[in-house]
């Protein structure tokens, strides 16, 4: 009989990582780049644009040696990341308040904590949230507060996953906002590139299928989050979004056709990512200023 492994909680009992303050001339590269992989309208960015909602994670990046990788791409070790043994992460959710947007060209600060730490148990085992609180600063004045939230797992759970990708059905939406998109895996090689993420998810379909389980590669929910948020940047071109919260609930497969759709409903919105499996792989909440 293999023993009872001890629970999350006893790994992290004496891990508190203390915060960490960083600069980032905040360039107009990384947001060009991506308004070129998101196929944008709009014209050239430029130094003094707002940077969209979310955009921030274009910067302040982090790029380890190849050697400090573990074998699923993702970084061995970080000052915020738990110390479990067969680390497991996914990116589930965040919020974010806007009190001003940070500007394209100018220099920026963003002072990293730890907000909290819980173990919980569901139906798939035992997990734990962490939490990581960021603020963003131009000129001494707080812009911006995003918290993350990460989930942690010590060994990999079996997902109920598709055996294979539908590239021909397409999602049905009502929604007066909607912005369709079908990720290929070119998309999601640039968007890995962009966000510095090695994750082997995203690129390496062997592995996905192999180690993983999953049917395919898997789109970043990062990105899924970006493509709601881009719904409010396009049709409400003329609102400042004052705070959003965001949650990552099913995967989406590379060759899936995807909807990013939404409902304003006055100073606010209601906002969701679907498929033909799946209304709700993710929703996002917005509220306007």
């Amino acid at each position: 009989m293999q023993p009872t492994p001890p629970p999350l909680s006893t790994y992290v009992e004496s891990w508190t990582p203390g915060p960490i303050e960083e600069q980032d001339p905040l360039g107009v590269g990384p947001a060009a780049a991506l308004s070129a992989v998101l196929d944008l309208p709009a014209p050239t960015v430029k130094a003094g644009d707002p940077l969209p909602p979310l955009w921030q994670w274009l910067y302040f990046l982090h790029w380890p040696a190849g050697q400090e990788l573990g074998t699923d791409g993702h970084p061995s070790n970080g000052r915020f990341l738990p110390p479990l043994p067969h680390r497991q992460r996914m990116w589930a959710g965040g919020r974010c308040e806007i009190t001003e947007p940070l500007r394209l060209g100018e220099p920026a600060e963003r002072v990293s904590s730890l907000a909290s730490v819980t173990a919980k148990r569901g139906r798939t085992g035992e997990m734990l949230f962490v939490t990581e609180r960021r603020e963003f600063r131009q000129h001494g004045r707080t812009c911006l507060v995003e918290e993350q939230d990460i989930v942690y797992r010590s060994g990999r759970s079996a997902g109920q996953h598709p055996p294979a990708v539908d590239q021909s059905a397409h999602p049905h939406a009502d929604e007066p906002w909607q912005l369709d998109l079908r990720p290929d895996p070119a998309l999601l090689f640039r968007f890995s590139a962009l966000t510095s993420n090695a994750h082997r998810i995203h690129y390496d379909a062997p592995y996905c299928r192999d180690e993983e389980g999953y049917p395919g590669l898997v789109v970043h929910g990062p990105l899924l989050a970006l493509l709601m948020l881009e719904l409010a940047r396009r049709h409400a071109p003329d609102r400042q979004v004052r705070s959003l919260s965001y949650r990552l609930r099913r995967p989406v497969f590379a060759g899936e056709h995807l909807v990013a759709c939404g409902t304003p409903h006055g100073d606010r919105a209601e906002l969701r990512v679907a498929t033909h499996r799946e209304e709700r792989h993710a929703e996002a909440e917005v509220t306007f200023a």
